[in-house]
């Protein structure tokens, strides 16, 4: 093993094994698939975390390879993370894979979830005629760019009774997902624009992606992992101090979330058990100390 070799496993280790300080407005979760050999050559999912911290600062938190994308993995990963120190998250953006929802509030039961509204447009595009895309896509976008959580809603009625004739599968697939299509309304406006998508994580799998097909393929796993530890590395450094678009100005909002999900329901919670314990403690008469 050379000493370059050996100076990138411990960097990847002293990744993987970080603490996780920070408080995270929102996390996006995705894939990517890449070659590595194990033997033979074949695709596995590269699974991504990517979070904003409630000041603005974008940085990868994890990554882990898979041999295919699954809600498990994602829920594996944040369990990692929060025995490293993650513990704070106002809401998680994901592709709308199935399950996904349920492992990640089993993870983080607080935090909110947001379906990719650039998924959700592709999936209905592919069921639909060619003649009509360009109609849909309109129609669509009068929803999710809708100035209010009404509007959108009330937009998305709209549209539902506008194709339930003519593309019955396409508005069934919208109603299976509109609890969370909208979520990204309970959050300051300023940011709206970079929570109802996945693109922030999207852009970066491209960005690796186009550096990876210099390579082709990967001779084994941990030859993947120097690769996407470097450039997961520098991805963090190059955004460190830098407040994303419209963080700064939610900061203050951010943190109130943060303290009302996360502090007051904590300590409300703490008082009711309390008061259970006294109760039961007293057998049902009241505690002098309550």
């Amino acid at each position: 093993m050379s000493v370059i070799t050996k100076q990138l496993d411990e960097k990847v280790e002293e990744y993987h094994s970080r603490k996780i300080t920070k408080e995270y407005a929102v996390v996006y979760a995705d894939s990517t698939y890449i070659s590595v050999k194990r033997g033979t050559v074949g695709k596995e999912a590269l699974h991504i975390l990517i979070g904003i911290t409630i000041s603005g600062e974008k940085e990868i938190l994890s990554y882990e390879l898979f041999p295919t994308e699954s809600p498990e993995n994602y829920k594996d990963m944040l369990e990692d993370l929060k025995k490293r120190g993650l513990n704070k998250v106002l809401l998680f953006v994901t592709d709308g894979l199935k399950g996904m929802k349920k492992k990640l509030e089993e993870a983080f039961p607080k935090a909110k979830y947001q379906t990719c509204w650039t998924h959700v447009i592709r999936n209905v595009l592919l069921k639909v005629r060619s003649k009509d895309k360009v109609e849909i896509s309109e129609d669509l976008k009068a929803v999710y760019q809708a100035l209010t959580k009404d509007e959108a809603e009330k937009n998305l009625a709209l549209f539902i009774d506008k194709y339930k004739g003519k593309y019955p599968k396409v508005t069934n697939s919208l109603l299976d997902v509109r609890d969370c299509l909208f979520t990204y309304y309970l959050f300051p406006k300023s940011i709206r624009r970079s929570i109802y998508t996945t693109n922030i994580i999207e852009n970066y799998n491209k960005h690796l992606k186009k550096g990876i097909k210099k390579k082709e393929q990967f001779p084994n796993e941990r030859s993947l992992n120097r690769y996407v530890c470097v450039s997961a590395c520098e991805y963090n450094v190059k955004y460190v101090g830098i407040s994303h678009y419209g963080f700064s100005m939610a900061k203050e909002e951010l943190e109130n979330m943060i303290e009302e999900i996360y502090i007051y329901t904590s300590f409300y919670s703490l008082l009711e058990f309390r008061f259970f314990y006294d109760f039961v403690k007293n057998k049902g008469k009241p505690s002098l100390n309550s």
